[in-house]
């Protein structure tokens, strides 16, 4: 409400208490109707301020002067005693006015330390824990929006990557903003805020308030800032650590079968061994084995390059399960003779959606695993079932169980839970083999069972929503 209306109020209100004790004039003293006049005063006061409680406490003083001193409708005053009346109650009237005036004062000022409290302690909850600019300017915009009622808020934001922040969205002023405040640090300005409004004038509070703002979105954008470098300095490092890892297993694995290959091709070049003689033969296969085992070095690396960037991407098409694990088992005959194999395959097993080379490579690195860890002449078990919508395969082995903290973590690249220097390896077959089933679609996961460990993998059975058609049964002919 503007001051001119809290003006007219006051008077009609003070007009309305003048009526009725007029009517009552004959029946009330003198000093009554002045102490019944500052009632009025005291309301007048606590509703609209110090201000207009003065002017009011001045034109009573001439309303009772008029009105209820002798003679009537008139300011001259003939009896001592009512000019003392007169003077006692101008001065009652003007200190009630201050004293009701301060205290309402105070209160409103009370209240608005409250409400800036209570606007600053919303702002910097819904500012704690944020790690990303954009969310912090647009919490920023929306609050100082909301708290001064403005037409548009604009906050235009320093850094690496520049970027202004408008509330609403689609809003655009064609005039200069009607306040500005700097988003400042103490390493320098981070950004700027500018405000327009179709109100009032921003007053002082609200000034003091924006500024306080500001304040708190340059520590939120600073500490968001520090977290973002923190973290690429950990991916860094990490990175860092990588690199050593692969060197060390990559140089560790290479080794072996360079040195095998080195010593099996010096002792055929002697002329030291016949080459129609059994030596010369078991030199060859070493050779052609440890260049297999190079070759697959090589090609998980590869494998892992490629799906680390997302180059990997699975050719599904239709394909007939069992022969893909006749494939690889074919392809490992050498290296499973020491170990009983069950294939427990359903004949009517559905068509499956996959990569074949990609699913071979799954397969060829579950079964070496298993082959790797297990005891010689245990069982490796292949089961494949449907289902819902999925096919379950399980590869099961008689090896070592993996302790519950490193179940999670089989998976991971590099990673070993068997010293490197009594089991040859990268670490890099489950987690290529994760890479490829989660390329897929599927998911693996690694499980103890009361006789070993099991590998677990399911594949959808659908591709581009069409479900897999049935195999028909094979029937003889009579």
């Amino acid at each position: 409400m503007s001051r001119f209306w809290q003006y007219i109020l006051a008077l009609l209100f003070l007009s309305l208490i003048t009526g009725i004790l007029f009517v009552l004039r004959d029946v009330l003293e003198t000093t009554l109707i002045a102490l019944l006049y500052l009632i009025p005063l005291g309301i007048i006061t606590a509703r609209w301020g110090l201000v207009p409680g003065v002017a009011s406490a001045v034109a009573t003083f001439f309303a009772f002067n008029y009105f209820f001193i002798r003679p009537y409708y008139s300011l001259a005053v003939h009896r001592p005693t009512d000019v003392v009346i007169l003077i006692i109650f101008l001065v009652v009237a003007i200190v009630i006015s201050q004293l009701v005036g301060s205290a309402q004062a105070g209160l409103a000022a009370a209240t608005a330390r409250e409400r800036e409290t209570t606007q600053l302690y919303e702002l910097s909850i819904s500012l704690t824990g944020l790690q990303d600019d954009h969310t912090i300017a647009q919490i920023l915009a929306k609050q100082i929006k909301a708290v001064t009622y403005s037409e548009y808020v604009e906050l235009s934001v320093k850094g690496t990557q520049p970027f202004i922040c408008k509330l609403p969205d689609d809003g655009e002023v064609d005039r200069l903003p009607d306040f500005v405040i700097p988003i400042e640090a103490a390493r320098g300005t981070l950004g700027e805020i500018r405000i327009w409004r179709t109100s009032l004038d921003i007053t002082s509070n609200e000034k003091r308030l924006l500024r306080t703002f500001a304040s708190q979105g340059a520590l939120a954008l600073e500490r968001a800032w520090l977290a973002q470098a923190e973290s690429r300095a950990r991916v860094l490092e990490e990175s860092d650590q990588l690199k050593s890892v692969i060197l060390s297993s990559v140089s560790h694995e290479l080794r072996t079968p360079l040195s095998t290959i080195k010593a099996a091709a010096s002792s055929l070049r002697s002329g030291e061994v016949n080459w129609d003689s059994p030596a010369s033969t078991d030199l060859i296969a070493a050779i052609d084995d440890e260049a297999d085992h190079l070759n697959m070095l090589v090609g998980n690396l590869l494998d892992m390059s490629r799906i680390e960037s997302g180059v990997l991407k699975p050719k599904r098409e239709w394909n007939i399960l069992p022969e893909i694990i006749g494939s690889v088992l074919a392809r490992m005959k050498n290296q499973t003779t020491e170990h009983k194999l069950d294939i427990l395959v359903p004949e009517n097993l559905p068509l499956i959606p996959v990569d074949y080379v990609q699913m071979e490579q799954v397969f060829t690195n579950l079964i070496s695993n298993s082959l790797k860890y297990a005891p010689a002449n245990t069982i490796v078990c292949i089961r494949a079932q449907v289902l819902d919508d999925m096919v379950h395969v399980q590869l099961r082995n008689q090896g070592p169980q993996v302790p519950p903290e490193d179940m999670d973590r089989i998976f991971d690249k590099f990673y070993r839970i068997t010293a490197a220097d009594r089991v040859t390896g990268t670490g890099l077959g489950l987690s290529i083999c994760k890479g490829i089933i989660e390329a897929h679609g599927g998911r693996i996961w690694a499980e103890n069972v009361p006789d070993g460990l099991a590998f677990n993998f399911t594949v959808p059975l659908t591709l581009d929503g069409v479900r897999s058609p049935i195999l028909p049964m094979d029937t003889e002919s009579e």
